[in-house]
C-alpha cells in the first residue's frame, strides 16, 4: 500500500486550533484524535506484518492467547473475554483461523454448550513466525524508547481502568 503524500502541517494540530477558535479550547478532541490516527497507524502496519502469515492481528492474538494457556486451548467464551470482543468476534476469528489449519475446535467437555478452540501444530509454527517479525519491527512503536513506551501503557492504564477492563487497581507488570 503506497504511502500518502505528507502534509507540510499537523492536521490534527490545525483542527485543534480551528476548534479553539469555534468552540473553545477542548484538549480532549485533540488527543482523540491522535489515539484515533495512532491507532490506524499501528493496525495497518502491524497487519502488513502479519498478512502473508494468513493473519489479521486480531486472529494473531488469539494464537498467542492460546499459546499462553497451559494446555494451549481455551473456551471460546475465555477468549471473547481476555480478548474483550463480542461472541460473534470470536466465533468468526476461530473460524478462519480453523480454515487456516492453525486452530481446532471440539466441544467443551465441561459445557455442553461450550466449544474449545485449541491451537495447533501449525498454529504454533505460524504464531512464533510471526511474533519474531512484529518484533523486529518492535510491533510499529520503534520511534519510542522502553521508557517512553512504559509511559504509553502508564498513561492509558485508567482508561482502561474506567472502562471495566478490569478490576485490581494494583500495579501489574
Amino acid at each position: 500500500m503506497p504511502k500518502p503524500l505528507s502534509l507540510s502541517f499537523d492536521p490534527i494540530a490545525r483542527a485543534d486550533d480551528h476548534w479553539k477558535q469555534r468552540w473553545g479550547s477542548v484538549p480532549s478532541m485533540a488527543a482523540i484524535t491522535s489515539i484515533m490516527r495512532a491507532q490506524q497507524i499501528l493496525l495497518a502496519e502491524v497487519d502488513a506484518v502479519v498478512k502473508p502469515y494468513e493473519l489479521t492481528f486480531a486472529r494473531y492474538e488469539a494464537l498467542v492467547l492460546l499459546t499462553f494457556s497451559k494446555s494451549g486451548e481455551l473456551p471460546m467464551s475465555k477468549i471473547g473475554e481476555r480478548l474483550m470482543v463480542h461472541p460473534t468476534s470470536v466465533t468468526n476469528t476461530v473460524d478462519r483461523l480453523q480454515k487456516s489449519g492453525l486452530v481446532a475446535k471440539r466441544p467443551n467437555p465441561n459445557d455442553g454448550r461450550g466449544t474449545l478452540a485449541s491451537i495447533t501444530g501449525k498454529g504454533r509454527e505460524v504464531c512464533e513466525a510471526a511474533t519474531r517479525d512484529l518484533m523486529a519491527m518492535d510491533f510499529g512503536l520503534s520511534v519510542y524508547d522502553a521508557e517512553e513506551l512504559g509511559d504509553i501503557f502508564t498513561l492509558l492504564r485508567p482508561l482502561r481502568t474506567s472502562a471495566g477492563d478490569f478490576t485490581d487497581p494494583g500495579d501489574e507488570g
